[in-house]
């Protein structure tokens, strides 16, 4: 298959929104992008056209997409109810980087949430998505654009890498605002349970909301503790080479991530380090690569998938990463860098 590039970096394009919304309601899938990240799209209400994309990406099909919408309107026929919770929520957050999960009604295949009878909903706020899903119908399904497993693609470039040939277009936005994947919240509990950490964090929620929960598989290392959100079932954001995340104070963690990269340097494999713009002089220039600034934290969200790529593409082998627990997006960030470890993890610091 040839797969079209459609260069929307500058304005949205009206005639190549067009061709591809008739690709998607033809079956077909489009890549577009998103202010998180970009999305692999395909018609929502099409469960051969998610079939295509769990086919594409090499996702299993049990792992729910999320449906993205580009108005309030659109969530009357594919949902059961819509909370009070969730209206106060789309107020205040949408369009933005929010997944709410509802009861889903019949319209919604269970194709697309993964045999589960709750849909993931989103309501983004690029515009290019807005007009794609627009022209499109309404209703598009679409997790992250890249390979199953990979980091996900903030940039075309990352779309291009994985997915040239096995889609029918790829529309170029640029590279995207966020660089993380939205938040989800599930609205089917008594309390509301925050599935994926993102740049809406709990207090943000519980400003609006009230009282909230973090999922269980959020907090924990038991592998056999699977969570509820789309995206985040299996082994997600990893890198080709093996990744370390190192964690304790600042000297510490810098001195344990020099040593082990002089190591693994002997041993003959090739070393990576990614730090902070504030410690990024404590280590070998050669092997260091500058995620962001602790003091803008938005920074390190945006960079973190271009940097594992990054890596991929210097063929490292051994990867050492600082932890980032940053005040407001901490939670997501280390979230995605634990799963790209595998939850490889060593704690530095004097006992």
């Amino acid at each position: 298959m040839e797969t079209i590039i459609a260069n929307m970096r500058q304005s949205v394009d009206e005639a190549e929104i067009r061709r591809a919304a008739d690709i998607l309601k033809n079956g077909g899938l489009v890549a577009f992008p998103t202010e998180t990240v970009y999305g692999l799209g395909g018609n929502a209400l099409d469960a051969g056209a998610s079939a295509k994309i769990y086919e594409a990406k090499g996702r299993p099909s049990d792992n729910p997409l999320i449906v993205h919408i580009c108005d309030m309107q659109a969530l009357d026929p594919i949902v059961r109810e819509i909370p009070e919770a969730a209206r106060r929520l789309a107020d205040a957050f949408w369009p933005g980087p929010l997944t709410m999960i509802f009861k889903k009604t019949d319209l919604v295949p269970s194709a697309t949430t993964g045999g589960l009878d709750t849909v993931a909903v989103r309501f983004p706020s690029h515009p290019v998505a807005q007009a794609l899903i627009k022209a499109a119908g309404g209703y598009i399904a679409a997790p992250s654009a890249n390979t199953s497993g990979r980091p996900s693609p903030t940039r075309a470039e990352h779309v291009i890498e994985d997915l040239s040939g096995k889609v029918e277009m790829i529309i170029d936005g640029g590279e995207v605002g966020i660089g993380l994947e939205s938040s989800i919240i599930d609205l089917t509990e008594e309390t509301p349970v925050i599935l994926r950490p993102g740049f809406i964090n709990k207090e943000m929620f519980s400003g609006v909301i009230g009282e909230v929960k973090t999922d269980a598989a959020l907090l924990t290392n038991d592998p056999s503790v699977h969570p509820k959100a789309p995206g985040m079932k299996y082994r997600h954001y990893a890198p080709k080479a093996e990744l370390t995340v190192v964690e304790g104070p600042q000297e510490d963690v810098c001195a344990c991530i020099c040593r082990m990269a002089k190591e693994a340097q002997e041993k003959g494999e090739k070393v990576g380090i990614i730090a902070a713009a504030e410690t990024a002089a404590f280590y070998p220039q050669e092997l260091v690569h500058v995620i962001g600034t602790r003091a803008h934290e938005e920074t390190i969200a945006h960079n973190l998938y271009a940097v594992l790529r990054d890596f991929d593409e210097c063929d490292t082998t051994k990867i050492f990463s600082e932890a980032f627990d940053t005040p407001s997006m901490g939670n997501a960030i280390m979230n995605r860098l634990m799963k790209a470890a595998g939850q490889r993890r060593i704690r530095a610091g004097r006992e």
